[in-house]
């Protein structure tokens, strides 16, 4: 099975249009990435499709969201909400 920051970078890329090459673990959605808040929100939509399961519906709470700075941050909050490698 692929890494969390694997499927990620795969869910970054198709929501964004970008290519998956800079999106490494430091890289920051708004500096390195170009996410404006419209775009970080329905990247999580999507991030939270892509990694719900049949037992279980991902659901990232928005005091978590605004914690969320950089992919690492992401890849961390997934494994806060149990999403395991």
């Amino acid at each position: 099975m692929a890494t969390i920051l694997q499927r990620l970078r795969k869910v970054i890329s198709e929501q964004l249009g970008v290519d998956e090459d800079p999106i490494e673990p430091s890289a920051s959605f708004v500096e390195d990435l170009n996410v404006d808040p419209e775009d970080l929100a329905e990247l999580i939509t999507a991030v939270e499709e892509k990694f719900s399961t049949r037992d279980r519906k991902l659901e990232i709470a928005d005091e978590d969201i605004a914690e969320i700075v950089t992919v690492q941050d992401l890849i961390d909050c997934l494994r806060d909400y149990g999403t395991e490698d």
